[in-house]
């Protein structure tokens, strides 16, 4: 079973900095593309930054210079910092990766953390 946890989310007035971080545990063979998505209220689900299955790294258009997407490969971990938080940035974030695990056998697919709330205050 492989679960994606995270932590970090809180509440911070605008032009502060939050860093969440997101661990992957389990019966992991190998992670593919691992990054961030963001859902605010009424909105759809969309990309905040992500490393791709080629180790690069894509990022939104209205994060890009104050977000930054890093991980730990030994620990199966993903970071997110975020700097210069704005009012617009509040929302739940959720992580993402695409995980090879083996139970009984080899399995392949996408999984979802949980998601932690990020509310910034003007």
């Amino acid at each position: 079973q492989v679960q994606l946890v995270e932590s970090g989310g809180g509440w911070v007035q605008a032009g502060g900095s939050l860093r969440l971080s997101c661990a992957a545990s389990g019966s992991i063979v190998g992670i593919d593309a691992m990054g961030w998505y963001r859902q605010a209220p009424e909105k759809q689900r969309e990309l905040v930054a992500t490393f791709t299955r080629g180790s690069s790294t894509n990022y939104a258009t209205s994060v890009k210079g104050r977000f930054t997407i890093s991980r730990d490969n030994a620990k199966n971990t993903v970071y997110l910092q975020m700097n210069s938080l704005k009012p617009e940035d509040t929302a739940v974030y959720y992580c993402n990766a695409h995980i090879t695990s083996y139970g009984s056998r080899y399995q392949y697919r996408e999984y979802w953390g949980q998601g932690t709330q990020v509310t910034v205050s003007s």
